[in-house]
């Protein structure tokens, strides 16, 4: 049986792979947002309106350690953090098209 491995994590099956990336309440949302642009925490957050700071900062700390995003701290005070998607997160982008097509499909 072919096995998949992400961060030590060894999956069974690459749809699970993908839904253990993308799944969950936030992830794909963060995905999202940067689809055309990198974005300050800020930025995101008010995209995002009801996520807390706390769960913001953990799903990007994720998804930096999943290599699906780049986070780019820039020598400035105030300190500057950019968060941008990695060639390995844009691979993720047509997904997020297919699904934003059936959501707008979907509706009744």
């Amino acid at each position: 049986m072919k096995t998949y491995q992400l961060n030590g994590t060894i999956y069974y099956c690459p749809v699970d792979l993908t839904l253990s990336v993308i799944g969950g309440r936030w992830q794909g949302l963060v995905i999202y947002s940067l689809r055309e642009k990198a974005k300050r925490f800020n930025e995101i957050k008010r995209e995002l309106v009801t996520i807390n700071d706390k769960m913001l900062s953990q799903t990007l700390k994720k998804l930096v350690e999943q290599e699906i995003l780049n986070r780019k701290s820039y020598n400035e005070i105030p300190p500057k953090v950019e968060y941008s998607l990695t060639e390995k997160g844009k691979k993720l982008l047509p997904i997020f098209t297919q699904m934003e097509k059936w959501g707008k499909e979907a509706v009744l």
